[in-house]
């Protein structure tokens, strides 16, 4: 039986360098900054990566492999709920493109295979705005946003 999936995906203009950009995504302490979470591997393809949640336990949320590397213009991992990871099934993939425009750069996030209407697509949908909106706002002004941010009660 085949299942249905869905994709999102995500383009944003950011005033700086595909370096910075690349750097944002995977050094740890600067995605803290941005994302409240640090991305960290080796960035080797093959490797894992682990999306860990920066509190007291430093819970890993989500994981997945290096799928491809071109620093600092392309990245592809594949990504699943940490208590997941074992189901090679409910891996989705999410590529990073960074291509410079004269002095900023087109940052587009393509994250494929999710099963429609899970819980990760649903999250994915919501999540990835608010953490790239958050990402954008921290290279260029160097404070991220609140991305645990609920909206007010009307």
């Amino acid at each position: 039986m085949t299942r249905e999936t869905t994709s999102f995906v995500y383009v944003t203009y950011i005033l700086s360098t595909p370096e910075k950009v690349f750097e944002a995504i995977t050094k740890p302490d600067v995605a803290r900054r941005y994302w409240g979470h640090e991305n960290v591997s080796d960035w080797k393809v093959g490797s894992k990566w682990e999306h860990i949640r920066v509190n007291d336990e430093r819970t890993v949320e989500l994981t997945g492999k290096i799928i491809e590397v071109n620093p600092p213009t392309r990245l592809v991992i594949s990504w699943a709920n940490a208590s997941q990871a074992a189901d090679s099934a409910s891996h989705s993939r999410v590529t990073f493109e960074i291509v410079e425009y004269d002095e900023m750069v087109r940052l587009t996030v393509t994250h494929v295979d999710l099963i429609a209407g899970s819980g990760m697509a649903n999250g994915v949908s919501k999540g990835w705005p608010t953490v790239l909106s958050s990402l954008k706002s921290f290279i260029e002004t160097g404070k991220g946003l609140d991305i645990f941010a609920k909206p007010k009660a009307a």
